[in-house]
């Protein structure tokens, strides 16, 4: 009987050793690569089994799904930890609550730093940076123009300076050096 049990536990441990066994003697490399929208797949060994994950050429810079989402408090942002610890014993005076003595008096300043971030973060904020920009863009023009302006004005009183010199150079006609006719007064009219 002791036989038996022997040989069938002998048995027994060579079926459950002979799966392990087959994948241990199986050693085809595996070549695992991810290919973007029409990419082309990279070439492998012949001896080597491909697996090709095709994704979409929008996800090619994305951060992979499985890291996007995650509940660990290690990726938790700044913010939110900052806002956490803001909250931890705001209560009684200045802390805006129904707890403690005072504790309503911090609704004003709540209220006030509520509405300046609502101020910093409007619409009004996107509109003074464009009309900045409107602005910038209009003074570059201006003073090309002034530029261009300035030189015409330039060159009209560098042309009046050479007429007028050119006029005292030349000479007077005979006889009209002294004869200038006289100027009329408002009575003679």
């Amino acid at each position: 009987m002791k036989r038996i049990i022997a040989s069938l536990g002998l048995a027994g441990s060579m079926a459950i050793s002979a799966p392990v066994s087959a994948q241990e003697e199986v050693s085809d490399n595996v070549c695992m690569a991810i290919v973007y929208g029409d990419d082309e797949a990279p070439q492998c060994d012949e001896n080597e089994i491909v697996v090709v994950a095709r994704l979409p050429e929008g996800d090619r810079y994305r951060i992979p799904e499985t890291l996007r989402f995650s509940d660990n408090p290690e990726n938790e942002a700044w913010a939110k930890r900052v806002e956490s610890l803001e909250m931890v014993g705001a209560f009684g005076t200045l802390s805006c609550s129904t707890a403690g003595a005072g504790g309503f008096t911090g609704c004003t300043q709540q209220l006030l730093e509520q509405a300046y971030g609502e101020k910093r973060e409007g619409s009004n904020v996107r509109f003074s940076e464009l009309i900045a920009a409107a602005r910038a863009d209009r003074m570059s023009e201006i003073d090309a123009l002034a530029a261009e302006e300035q030189a015409r004005v330039e060159q009209i009183e560098k042309e009046y300076i050479e007429r007028l010199e050119r006029e005292r150079a030349s000479e007077i006609p005979d006889g009209a050096e002294g004869e200038l006719p006289a100027p009329q007064s408002a009575t003679d009219g």
